[in-house]
C-alpha cells in the first residue's frame, strides 16, 4: 500500500506577509455636520448669529463619533467658521475634518496606516489582501502602496494563493 506524500502548505512556507487593510478600518459611527441650517436664508453666514448658534448647539451628540464638516448650500463660508466648529467638536468627537464622510474615511485610514512600523516589511514579500467584508476605499490601497514601496522586496494584491504583482524591487 503506497503512502500519499504529506501535504505542504507552500503559501505558509513562502514567507509572504499578508496585510489586510480591513484591520485598519475606522472604528465608530460616521456623521455629518452641515453648516447650511445655520446660514441666514441658507446663503449668508452672519457672524454674531452663527457664533450664538454654535454656543447653544448640543455638541455632546457627537460623543465618540467621526464627524464630517460640510456646507451643502452653495454659499461662501469663511474658513474660520469651519475652525470654530472643529474647536466645538474637539472635546466630544473621536475625529473631525472638513469634507464628506468619504474624505473623512480616507483621512482616518491615512492616520492608521501612518502608525504602521514599516521597518518590519523591509525586504519582505507582501500581499495586500483584497476582497473583504468592509468597503475599504481605493485611497487606502494607493496609500499603503506608497508607504510600502521603499521597504518591500515585492508587493502584490489579492490572496497569497492568487496574487496580482504590483511592484518588484530591482535587483541590486
Amino acid at each position: 500500500m503506497s503512502q500519499d506524500p504529506p501535504i505542504i502548505n507552500r503559501v505558509a512556507k513562502s514567507g509572504i506577509i499578508t496585510l489586510n487593510l480591513e484591520d485598519y478600518y475606522p472604528q465608530g459611527e460616521f456623521v455629518t455636520f452641515d453648516i447650511k441650517p445655520y446660514l441666514f436664508m441658507e446663503m449668508i453666514l452672519k457672524e454674531k448669529d452663527f457664533r450664538q448658534a454654535m454656543k447653544e448647539h448640543d455638541w455632546t451628540i457627537y460623543e465618540g463619533k467621526n464627524v464630517a464638516i460640510i456646507c451643502s448650500a452653495d454659499a461662501i463660508v469663511p474658513v474660520w467658521a469651519y475652525m470654530l466648529i472643529s474647536t466645538k467638536l474637539a472635546p466630544y468627537a473621536h475625529f473631525s475634518a472638513f469634507g464628506t464622510e468619504e474624505v473623512l474615511n480616507c483621512l482616518l485610514f491615512q492616520q492608521a496606516l501612518h502608525q504602521l512600523d514599516l521597518d518590519k516589511f523591509t525586504d519582505k514579500r507582501v500581499v495586500v489582501k483584497g476582497c473583504g467584508q468592509k468597503p475599504v476605499p481605493a485611497y487606502a490601497y494607493t496609500e499603503i502602496t506608497r508607504l510600502l514601496k521603499p521597504y518591500v522586496k515585492s508587493l502584490m494584491y489579492g490572496e497569497p494563493c492568487s496574487t496580482v504583482p504590483i511592484y518588484k524591487q530591482p535587483r541590486k
